[in-house]
């Protein structure tokens, strides 16, 4: 059963369970930080997603009010609402083929059906792009290490503070390293996201080296049988090449220090960013072992789309998602979840 024909089958199943159950029976039971309530993980899907949803069903419909099985321009048009939902190039190709195909073979003749097909090829692409979104790898022997990259501005420090947060409420003992010795303030900042959450953070003076922060905060972490260590990395650097070598000291010191680490490295990327933040993306990628990606701002975007375009282009998975301003605001990415939030009225209009 594909993506769509299960969150669909929340409306039309037999047991006739709430939509709100939505992803319940998901594999997202692996992921660390779960969700305590799923009816209220859902509605805050729901809302965080809002914007997206909202900007893409508008004009979704409007386009469909013209619907012209036979009319290359419906098709071209199709095609440019896509790219500028950012949802990418391939993504976008996968979809308008798909309706191509099925209007050739006559299984599309109305607005309903387009709409159906539509909605359908995209839900399903969530899901074949992100199969192991709930896979967050730990260290099952010790301290847990992960390690923060991205941009300047892209939300990277919070976003370490608000896991640092929930990792603590379930009873964790976290530090926070501040590797980011390059950006005037950074260290400061992070000094007071942790006095907020009980994290301790080690750290040095601006200009230092950001590899011994590591390597100290590494001794600490493990001095104090510490559970996770988060660690905070330059966005900047003099040049591109300085920036990555700097990472590459720093991982190489972690993983010496301890086997298999940094167990995950998250991308940070701003999703109000849209194809910026896809090109962020790609030229880590090239310069870094990226394992995840973290997308803060989703609720301030109807730029949605850049989940499907992360995943399709670049086969990476999008591990958390920001849908508010709040410390519980950082969630892991629910598939199902996204795509209902995303998607709900146009599922909806298809049953």
């Amino acid at each position: 059963m594909g993506l769509f024909d299960k969150i669909k089958s929340a409306f039309t199943g037999a047991d006739k369970k709430a939509e709100t159950e939505i992803g319940e029976t998901s594999t997202a039971k692996d992921t660390t930080i779960e969700p305590a309530d799923t009816q209220k993980e859902t509605e805050q899907y729901e809302k965080g997603l809002q914007k997206s949803r909202r900007s893409f069903t508008r004009r979704l419909n409007e386009l469909l009010a013209n619907f012209r099985y036979e009319d290359e321009e419906f098709f071209e048009e199709l095609e440019d609402l896509l790219i500028e939902s950012d949802v990418g190039f391939e993504a976008t190709m996968v979809i308008a083929d798909k309706l191509r195909y099925e209007s050739k073979v006559e299984n599309v003749r109305s607005m309903a059906d387009a709409e159906r097909v539509i909605v359908q090829t995209m839900v399903d692409l969530y899901g074949e792009t992100n199969p192991d979104h709930h896979v967050f790898n730990e260290n099952p022997d010790g301290l847990t290490v992960v390690l923060f990259v991205g941009v300047n501005g892209v939300g990277k420090t919070t976003t370490i503070a608000k896991l640092a947060h929930q990792y603590i409420d379930k009873g964790k003992k976290v530090v926070l390293a501040a590797g980011d010795t390059f950006r005037a303030g950074a260290i400061e900042q992070l000094h007071i996201w942790g006095d907020r959450v009980g994290a301790q953070v080690i750290s040095t003076k601006q200009g230092g080296d950001p590899a011994a922060v590591v390597y100290d905060s590494i001794q600490t972490a493990q001095e104090q049988h510490a559970d996770i260590l988060l660690i905070d990395t330059a966005g900047r650097l003099q040049n591109k090449k300085n920036l990555m070598n700097e990472l590459e000291k720093m991982k190489r010191i972690i993983s010496r220090e301890i086997p298999d680490a940094p167990h995950e490295t998250l991308l940070v990327l701003d999703a109000t960013t849209g194809q910026n933040a896809l090109s962020q993306a790609k030229i880590f990628k090239e310069t870094t072992d990226v394992t995840g990606i973290v997308l803060t701002k989703m609720d301030g975007t109807a730029k949605g789309g850049i989940v499907l375009a992360i995943g399709k282009e670049l086969g990476i998975p999008v591990k958390f998602v920001g849908l508010g301003e709040t410390m519980d605001d950082l969630h892991p990415f629910d598939t199902e979840k996204f795509a209902y939030g995303l998607f709900k009225e146009l599922i909806q209009q298809t049953v």
